[in-house]
């Protein structure tokens, strides 16, 4: 696995990914899912809980 990564063009902020890690490491900032590198610890959550498929490992 990786650190996950936001595809903005495809991101539609609807925060299914924040409201899902628990590892706080997502944020919506200007209508946009934010991966803070940092605090992500691969769990893959986001991945599957995005609708749009907007964020990938």
């Amino acid at each position: 696995m990786a650190k996950a990564t936001v595809d903005a063009d495809n991101c539609v902020g609807c925060a299914a990914c924040e409201s899902t890690c628990d590892a706080s490491a997502i944020s919506i900032e200007d209508g946009k899912a934010v991966v803070d590198q940092e605090k992500c610890i691969e769990c893959g959550a986001c991945v599957s809980a995005c609708p749009v498929e907007a964020i990938s490992q």
